[in-house]
């Protein structure tokens, strides 16, 4: 296994763990129509973790694109 993929499993499982420490906003009442709430902007650790997950989706397909180009076997 290449540094390059095992680098790439770590950033998936660190993905998947800061979109699931994200709150939920709303339920799914809120996709059909059963709750109207305001815009209302991140503060604190909430901010830092979205911005956290940007930068690691980022990351994610970088390490994602650089896995297909091909290596040359010496």
């Amino acid at each position: 296994m290449t540094p390059l993929i095992l680098a790439q499993m770590i950033l998936a499982t660190a993905l998947v763990a800061a979109i699931l420490l994200q709150q939920r906003g709303t339920g799914l009442g809120g996709a059909f129509g059963g709750e109207v709430t305001a815009y209302r902007s991140r503060r604190g650790i909430e901010r830092t973790l979205f911005r956290l997950t940007i930068v690691l989706a980022v990351l994610f397909v970088l390490f994602s694109l650089l896995n297909l180009v091909p290596t040359s076997a010496a």
